[in-house]
């Protein structure tokens, strides 16, 4: 229990999103007194972090004022992340200077749902440009630092989102991620990061998907049941779908976690699949997680899918390159003046000049790489529940190395080829993915451990996760400089 001779203000620190809803169901405290509290973290914390884009603090008081939905969620602060999401009448910039007057007129319907559950959204948060890497450091805004390094990258593209939760602005951050962008910043900050099932969680009004299917959001989180929650209040199918997900549980995901889960067959795989070094302190993290499973009962065995990953990394480039050349193009259209070189950084031109160059054919040679992917992944868990790998292949990154405007573009390339080589297959098969911190390494870094279920299976992940929690807590492990 915290502690009641805090100030009231460092009591709010050690509750989770659930239990600050819950405070405010028991009248101990109220909308405005949670804003503001959050609103004195950020400004505390984000001259060292630069982990926000934009604050609104206006738009949130008046969002109080209008009366807040009574949800799961009522009354706590949130973080959208500047990218991929909307806010009606507020910039989202997607972290480039070719958005940085751009004025969405109505919510997401992931906004929509944010409010239903009766979040209080109040800033948006630093993001590469267009998510295009993993770190989070832009033209725009600058490098956003690590709180547990200030030297190191937060990691991306959802960099300042976990920068803010783990330095205690909020207990949780919206995130979306396309080839690992809310895991890597999870293990980057030491976080839980769920990615969802493809076709889980809105991508409208606009559209029902994004990047082919490759990309989808979420959150970075403190906590897991508040993930769970988060996951119950907005998932779900959206005008215009598709397709979509396997039916969640009919009580929902934060039920899921009042018992243990069955006893799993997990997979272990450490070597990268494209096969570049790994660190050892990310095997260690990976070996750490197969340890901590087997003492709760799980079997663990060394194994891995068979998978072209020179067919995959083909097809994601594909995808990524003509993705950048639409949603620019579509900018240039929307404001009625072309996107300049200037306006972007040199990886984003690059990726530019591609997308304009990609036929369909290669678009549609990407798809059946994807489709391939997740056949022999499903077939691949016929046998095991669950892959578990290292997070990243080494430690939370050195700002300066993994931007999108280097200094040597040979030398960018091999740092960013092997920097997170485990996390984009779950995007490419749809499955769900989650990042858990249960590693530091010898330097005080933290160290993920990536799980993969099968296809629509997030309960498998969630229930182990909590169960994981259990056995070793980690929602009370912060970074030195950034302790409530």
């Amino acid at each position: 229990m915290p502690d009641s001779t805090l100030p009231r203000s460092t009591e709010f620190s050690h509750y989770d999103a659930l239990g600050l809803a819950e405070l405010v169901r028991r009248g101990e405290t109220h909308a405005a007194e949670l804003l503001a509290w959050a609103i004195d973290n950020l400004e505390a914390v984000n001259p060292r972090l630069n982990c926000i884009a934009h604050t609104h603090y206006d738009e949130a008081r008046a969002q109080i004022a209008a009366g807040l939905a009574p949800g799961a969620f009522h009354a706590v602060p949130f973080i959208l992340k500047d990218l991929g999401i909307e806010l009606a009448g507020t910039v989202t910039s997607c972290g480039s200077l070719a958005f940085k007057d751009y004025r969405p007129s109505a919510d997401s319907e992931l906004t929509a749902r944010y409010k239903r559950a009766g979040l209080v959204i109040f800033a948006k948060s630093t993001t590469p440009e267009l998510g295009l890497a993993y770190t989070t450091e832009s033209k725009a805004f600058g490098p956003t630092r690590n709180p547990w390094d200030l030297e190191r990258s937060a990691g991306g593209s959802s960099g300042g989102a976990a920068a803010a939760v783990a330095a205690g602005i909020v207990p949780m951050a919206h995130a979306s991620d396309g080839g690992g962008s809310i895991r890597v910043p999870a293990s980057c900050n030491g976080l839980f990061g769920l990615k969802p099932s493809r076709g889980r969680m809105p991508s409208g009004p606009a559209a029902t998907e994004r990047w082919l299917g490759l990309a989808t959001a979420h959150a970075v989180t403190v906590s897991v049941r508040d993930s769970a929650a988060l996951l119950d209040a907005t998932c779900g199918t959206e005008s215009g779908s598709r397709y979509t997900a396997p039916a969640p549980p009919t009580d929902g995901y934060l039920r899921q976690l009042d018992g243990p889960p069955r006893r799993l067959r997990i997979a272990l795989t450490l070597a990268s699949p494209i096969g570049s070094p790994v660190d050892p302190a990310c095997v260690a993290a990976a070996l750490h997680a197969a340890k901590l499973c087997e003492s709760l009962g799980h079997q663990v065995d060394e194994a891995a899918p068979r998978l072209n990953s020179d067919e995959m990394a083909s097809g994601f480039m594909a995808v990524i390159a003509a993705s950048t050349a639409q949603a620019l193009r579509d900018r240039a259209v929307e404001r009625g003046a072309p996107v300049s070189p200037e306006e972007l950084e040199t990886v984003t031109s690059i990726y530019l000049e591609q997308g304009r160059k990609t036929t369909a054919l290669a678009l549609l040679d990407a798809n059946s790489t994807f489709q391939r992917a997740a056949i022999a992944m499903g077939q691949f868990l016929n046998e095991f529940d669950l892959l578990l790998a290292p997070g990243l292949a080494r430690p939370p990154a050195k700002l300066g190395t993994l931007g999108l405007s280097p200094a040597d573009l040979a030398t960018y390339g091999r740092e960013v080829t092997s920097y997170s080589p485990f996390t984009a297959l779950a995007n490419m098969t749809g499955q769900p993915s989650m990042s858990v911190p249960l590693y530091w390494s010898s330097d005080g870094l933290p160290v993920g451990a990536l799980f993969t279920a099968r296809y629509g299976e997030e309960v498998t992940l969630l229930r182990l996760a909590a169960q994981l929690e259990t056995a070793q807590p980690w929602a009370r492990k912060r970074a030195p400089n950034f302790r409530g």
